[in-house]
């Protein structure tokens, strides 16, 4: 979704994740010159010319690249995943032989036979053995073959604003761990009165049903299940019930969450930037947005893991166009490893950006396995710009939760689960039970088509 896939341009806690590309706009697959020859290859992905910045590095890291692997050549291009477009493109032998993706994606492309199987040319390729195995799993078919590699992930947490809870009487140290925690300093943070709200949370433009999918989850609950062979809603539950409830109290009882509802990113983060609410669901890259959107300070800011057992992550990747030659293939994966995979370049990566406006050291992008992400945290440690000791409940916890990404026909659904969520906040004697099964129903239809 909108606040934590369009980060563009930070250097987390992991790669730095300037994804966007094109260079040359025109289209078609790129060429191998066959064995022996110098291998060119069509990437998607590269920033455009509007992230100066971005694009610069990226231009440079082409050439750096190129240097150090004489016999591949990058046709670098501007753009992303579009389900609108993506099987003309394929058909009209238009799509990058390495192509961006999200990690709802693959899923699909993979049973539809839209990415070429890349296993074999995994094999030795420096840091894949340490790309950790829930992101792995994204890209992997129900055959045990890999399609594609990760180069950039989220899990949604908690923001909040560390001088409320001071005024509270609430440790910004040790931040709520449990939604009873939560629902207890919004109502301490809403007493502080001034129009100060203590929790908020969205309810439209399907941003509602994103973050209802985010609470269920955490409950122990899922949005879908699968259930011989077919897709079925699955939040009619008492994970679902326990969700609405908390938010309805909230709401209704402590009066913790304000009187202005349908609310959408954009308002709550004007909330969080003018000082007047304590806590919301959301991702680390939105500490970036408000600090630079309302100039505030990185201080002000701390991110807590998500409160229960498991958290809504997301994330995006490369796959492989299945008309790409094989030596096209070992060329991409070289690629994507070295330019996104790589923790021998976090240093220089971190070099780079310092003393620029790039923040390093959210707790983003954590693709490795432990030893590994260690390394790489170390490094970011060196070249820190924002306050890491505020992002310490977050990376204490967050790696211990159960990482689950979006349902199939995500936004359908969440427009189904936006109306729960006005339901709830607007109506306060919103039949919860009535609004589940309703939606079930609904969403019972749209897994229907899910192959």
């Amino acid at each position: 979704m909108a606040d934590s896939l369009s980060r563009r341009g930070f250097v987390g806690a992991g790669i730095a994740s300037t994804l966007a590309l094109g260079l040359s706009a025109c289209g078609g697959s790129s060429s191998s010159e066959g064995k022996g020859g110098k291998v060119t290859i069509s990437v998607n992905g590269m920033p455009p010319k509007t992230q100066p910045v971005d694009r610069k590095w990226y231009e440079q890291d082409v050439r750096d690249f190129e240097k150090s692997h004489p016999n591949i050549r990058i046709d670098a291009r501007e753009g992303y995943m579009d389900p609108k477009t993506f099987s003309a493109k394929l058909a009209g032998g238009q799509l990058e032989d390495v192509y961006y993706v999200y990690f709802t994606d693959p899923s699909g492309l993979i049973q539809r036979r839209q990415g070429a199987d890349i296993t074999p040319y995994l094999k030795g390729v420096p840091y894949i053995e340490d790309v950790a195995p829930a992101f792995k799993k994204v890209f992997t078919g129900p055959d045990g073959k890999i399609y594609g590699l990760p180069n950039g992930q989220y899990s949604l947490g908690l923001i909040y604003n560390r001088d409320l809870f001071k005024k509270a009487g609430l440790d910004p140290d040790k931040p709520p761990t449990t939604w009873d925690e939560v629902r207890e300093a919004a109502r301490r943070i809403t007493a502080l009165g001034d129009g100060i709200v203590g929790y908020a949370d969205y309810s439209k433009n399907n941003q509602g049903g994103w973050h209802l999918t985010s609470w269920v989850y955490s409950l122990g609950g899922d949005i879908a299940t699968r259930q011989g062979g077919r897709w079925k809603a699955a939040f009619d539950s008492d994970a679902g019930r326990q969700a609405l409830t908390h938010l309805h109290d909230m709401r209704w009882t402590d009066r913790s969450m304000g009187t202005r509802q349908l609310l959408q990113i954009e308002d709550v983060q004007k909330m969080m930037g003018s000082g007047k609410l304590g806590i919301y669901m959301a991702g680390p890259d939105n500490i970036p947005t408000i600090v630079k959107q309302f100039e505030r300070k990185y201080s002000e800011f701390g991110v807590a893991a998500m409160p229960g057992t498991a958290t809504l992550g997301g994330g995006n990747g490369f796959m492989f166009n299945p008309k790409a030659t094989p030596e096209q293939i070992k060329a991409g994966v070289q690629w994507i490893q070295w330019k996104y995979l790589n923790p021998d370049r976090t240093q220089h990566d971190d070099k780079r950006a310092k003393g620029g406006a790039v923040p390093i050291g959210l707790p983003l992008d954590r693709l490795f396995t432990a030893r590994t992400q260690a390394e790489v945290d170390a490094v970011h440690a060196r070249y820190a710009t924002v306050p890491q000791t505020n992002y310490k409940p977050f990376m204490e916890r967050n790696s211990g939760l159960t990482q689950k990404v979006e349902p199939p026909n995500a936004q359908q659904i969440y427009t189904v689960l936006d109306s729960v969520m006005q339901a709830v906040l607007t109506r306060e004697n919103a039949d919860i039970g009535h609004l589940l099964g309703d939606a079930a129903k609904k969403v019972d239809s749209i897994l229907a088509t899910v192959k």
